[in-house]
């Protein structure tokens, strides 16, 4: 995949404070990805601005650690300043709690700096496709959880509506941005949040992502509007 929507050629932002690993990381994607554009920032702040001046960005790939940075306040200031643009995280911090807690955030996907560039490149392409990236670690713990036929079963009673919910949650997209594409309420929204955590019995959106990491989602038809 070398193209943006509409045809235009693919916008990447590299968001890291280390000059050498954005280096690396800029040749990996041209490497995979040589029509691509792509731009660097060393914080947060130059991220925003590129972002507000790019106009369309179709995936940042950013790093958590960065001086200055405490936590996740990054991330969460560049996901409500702009909730459309996904968020591939590539961070030195592999544990898996961290990891959880960034795909609550609603990131797209979330890779270690360790990985070889193949893994790298195919969850880049994994997002910008649609859809996510789940780290081996959190895969490991949906391989653990309820057997798939189970899972597909619990899927099977969600209504066509929820279905949709349930895809969007998968993408990262937080209730607001559900709402928007559904043309329905927040409450709304919620409501049928709180119904596929029912039926899926499942306890959190982070959990849906993990229980739902090693299903076939190319399987399922997004069921049409009415």
């Amino acid at each position: 995949m070398e193209e943006g929507s509409g045809g235009a050629a693919m916008h990447l932002l590299i968001v890291d404070d280390h000059p050498l690993f954005r280096d690396a990381l800029a040749s990996a994607v041209k490497l995979a990805f040589p029509e691509a554009v792509i731009d660097e920032a060393e914080g947060i702040a130059a991220a925003m601005a590129v972002l507000a001046a790019a106009g369309t960005v179709d995936l940042v790939l950013l790093d958590l650690s960065m001086q200055g940075v405490l936590g996740f306040e990054g991330l969460v200031s560049i996901r409500s300043r702009f909730p459309r643009v996904p968020i591939l995280v590539v961070s030195g911090l592999d544990d898996p709690r961290i990891m959880r807690e960034a795909l609550q955030h609603g990131v797209a996907g979330f890779v270690p700096k360790a990985v070889d560039k193949a893994t790298l490149t195919r969850a880049i392409a994994d997002v910008l496709g649609g859809g996510l990236s789940i780290p081996a670690a959190l895969s490991d713990e949906a391989a653990g959880s309820a057997p798939p036929t189970q899972l597909a079963e619990r899927i099977a009673r969600l209504t066509p509506q929820q279905l949709r919910v349930l895809l969007m949650i998968r993408q990262g997209k937080l209730n607001k941005q559900i709402a928007h594409e559904l043309q329905v309420g927040d409450s709304t929204v919620k409501a049928h949040v709180s119904e596929i955590l029912r039926k899926l019995d499942v306890i959190s959106r982070t959990q849906i992502v993990i229980e739902t990491a090693l299903l076939d989602f190319d399987q399922i038809r997004m069921p049409q509007a009415g």
